[in-house]
């Protein structure tokens, strides 16, 4: 089932870079910026990351909680944190449970191979847990901008 914009956001409970238990009910009553993205340290990865961290302070101004979630263990995650000092807090979804919840493990194709993976993609949920938002065509560089003048 795809999600769409209006739909409930699925619930979720998984481990941040510091192996605690995230879930999405504990963000109840707060805007998320939930983006799903394929691989840390990658090129494409670390732009979308570093977007989000260099405007963090207007994201919490405009009263949103980011998560970002990759199919990466606890470590890789901390190391992506320190590395680029990333403020927000990234869970690792080794299993892939939360990906195909939210509908974005999918069949991807590069140099002729075809492989399952993340497709980058970021669902703005509501302080009621609503989707309220579904960037499919995510501009790394620029990916606040696509999120915030909305």
């Amino acid at each position: 089932m795809e999600l769409k914009v209006g739909d409930k956001a699925p619930l979720f409970e998984s481990k941040d870079q510091q192996g605690n238990t995230v879930k999405l009910e504990d963000y109840k009553g707060k805007k998320v910026i939930l983006y799903f993205y394929p691989k840390d340290n990658t090129k494409g990865c670390t732009a979308q990351a570093c977007d989000l961290r260099d405007n963090y302070e207007l994201i919490q101004k405009e009263g949103y909680e980011v998560l970002g979630v990759s199919k990466d263990d606890e470590k890789s995650h901390q190391k992506f944190i320190d590395k680029f000092e990333l403020p927000f807090t990234l869970i690792a979804d080794t299993d892939t449970s939360v990906n195909q919840l939210y509908g974005v493990w999918k069949e991807k194709k590069m140099y002729g191979k075809t492989y399952m993976g993340t497709v980058r993609t970021t669902f703005v949920i509501d302080e009621e847990g609503i989707i309220t938002d579904i960037i499919t065509k995510v501009k790394t560089a620029e990916h606040t901008n696509q999120i915030i003048t909305k």
